[in-house]
């Protein structure tokens, strides 16, 4: 028989002369559910919620993001086509133009929203992303390099773009290491490497031919076209691979939050596990830019904003994905909508989008007085 315990996890407070507490802000419903095998579940009701309505809305976008184009497509005919009821052109324009194009958006958004969570989460800080400490310009000079030195193929240049986040990523890990790493210190090693990156990336657009220039422009404007296929298939496998590692080891990251010693007490291998999840979001961030390109503040905004809907403490890794495939594919429809078909990269979407977002986190970091 299964039995069901609800608890809500409260902080002391004190009470205001009115009988409210000082804050308003409600606390998570949290569900115990214990199975007949006697294994008890955590279930946070109110990120279950958010976690499906996230896919309702991702699934509906995806569904009007194939449809729209310059042969536009109603919703109804495109869900008849992805079952294989429709004409040979029609089936086409789906299945080989823009279906490919939905499925790298969702799988870059997502990686790079769980990427975003775990950097947030391992530095302790809102402001720990991939686009804060470096990863995107480490994979753009990786990128850059086949390009300007080499004149790589689309591969090459993925493939560049890839070895350029892990190396990145290796140099922030042990630049930031002193008996650890710790979040402030990650967080400033990755501003430092992020502003050499970017003098080197500069550096190779001098000595670029303007073919050249012209190319690597493009791609480090962030981009969704002309995607197919060969870049579908290497992303679904490494979030094959990489996402249930990641959710494995997702206790000992909550618990991590809470500091050092207190995972230690608790029976975590902190740096094991540390190094372990750095790397799953280093290569979920290179992976994701070696697809699409540097698409900015994904990363960095998904997880907030998944955390501000389920207002539950923790990574919100799970939220997390499911809000950055979310905000990648609203953008590119967005784009599109505006501006027509392949006319607006849809980083420069999320750029001005995350660049306002980040101004308003800041001031509100400042107001709170944590900056």
């Amino acid at each position: 028989m299964t039995t069901t315990r609800t608890t809500t996890d409260k902080t002391p407070t004190d009470k205001t002369p009115s009988g409210k507490t000082p804050t308003d802000r409600p606390t998570p419903a949290v569900r115990a559910v214990r199975t007949p095998g006697g294994l008890s579940v955590r279930l946070d009701v109110r990120a279950l919620i958010v976690v499906l309505l996230l896919l309702v809305a991702v699934l509906a976008a995806s569904v009007v993001l194939i449809g729209t184009g310059d042969f536009p497509i109603s919703a109804v005919d495109v869900l008849k086509m992805l079952v294989g009821n429709g004409s040979e052109g029609e089936e086409f324009i789906v299945h080989d133009l823009r279906l490919p194009r939905v499925l790298v958006g969702l799988l870059v958004g997502a990686s790079l929203g769980l990427g975003g969570a775990l950097f947030q989460s391992i530095s302790r800080n809102p402001l720990g992303s991939p686009d804060v400490l470096g990863l995107g310009q480490g994979s753009t000079a990786g990128a850059l390099i086949m390009i300007v030195l080499f004149s790589g193929s689309a591969n090459q240049v993925a493939l560049g773009a890839l070895v350029g986040g892990l190396v990145t990523g290796l140099a922030i890990y042990l630049l930031a290491w002193k008996r650890g790493v710790h979040g402030y210190r990650l967080v400033l090693v990755g501003i430092g490497v992020a502003a050499i990156a970017t003098a080197i990336n500069g550096y190779l657009l001098t000595k670029a031919d303007i073919v050249d220039a012209a190319r690597a422009v493009v791609w480090m404007t962030g981009s969704l076209n002309g995607r197919d296929w060969h870049q579908v298939w290497p992303l679904l496998i490494m979030c094959a691979v990489l996402v249930p590692l990641v959710l494995a080891n997702a206790r000992g990251l909550r618990m991590m939050e809470m500091g050092d010693d207190v995972s230690y007490a608790l029976g975590v291998r902190v740096e094991r596990t540390r190094l372990l999840l750095m790397l799953c979001a280093v290569l979920l961030t290179a992976g994701a830019t070696a697809a699409a390109g540097p698409v900015g503040f994904v990363a960095l905004t998904a997880p907030q904003l998944a955390r501000r809907l389920t207002r539950s403490p923790g990574p919100n890794l799970v939220p997390s994905m499911c809000m950055g495939a979310t905000l990648l594919i609203v953008a590119d429809w967005a784009s599109q909508r505006a501006f027509g078909a392949d006319q607006l990269p849809v980083g420069v979407v999320t750029g001005v989008l995350g660049g306002v977002y980040l101004l308003w986190l800041l001031v509100t970091e400042r107001k709170a007085g944590r900056i």
